[in-house]
């Protein structure tokens, strides 16, 4: 079985599965990010809370279980931030493809976004009890490379918007 490195950073905390443990969870996300050292206005922090915020949504929405709380864990490995959601609903599996919705629908576009801002996510059954873990990987820029957002950068065009002045 292959060894992963240690996480650098690690954040990990159970929320109530409500629309207000989703937004604490989201808000904490963002303010840890910022102890880490990227503060609330940087790409990163952005898109991370970004991300963090759809997945959260989704395991209140479709992970919910009357009772039972959902698990947050942040961790920062290698340059490589990691978001785990697990809820206790196996059986509500988010599609390997997400759906386009049509243009009046107001909902269904979390896993788009997660999708065009994530460098990989995907969904894991836990291994012992009921449920699962939504996870998105988004690769933080270091020392000597264009900052997240800039012209190269490991967020320019992700959503297709033109970062060149």
């Amino acid at each position: 079985m292959p060894q992963h490195p240690a996480p650098e950073r690690e954040f990990t905390m159970r929320f109530t599965s409500t629309p207000r443990g989703a937004r604490l969870a989201r808000r904490l996300v963002s303010h840890r990010l910022s102890d880490w050292g990227h503060p609330y206005t940087t790409p990163a922090n952005e898109t991370l809370t970004l991300i963090t915020a759809e997945l959260t949504a989704n395991a209140v929405r479709h992970g919910h279980v009357p009772g039972r709380d959902f698990h947050l864990q942040l961790t920062l490995t290698d340059g490589m931030f990691r978001i785990e959601v697990t809820d206790t609903r196996a059986e509500r599996q988010p599609p390997s493809t997400p759906r386009t919705p049509d243009s009046v629908s107001e909902s269904g576009r979390g896993l788009l976004l997660v999708t065009a801002l994530a460098d990989d996510w995907g969904v894991t059954p836990r291994p012992v009890t009921p449920g699962k873990t939504v996870w998105a990987e988004l690769r933080v820029p270091t020392e000597g490379h264009p900052p997240a957002g800039a012209p190269g950068g490991p967020l320019s065009g992700r959503l297709g918007i033109d970062t060149r002045a």
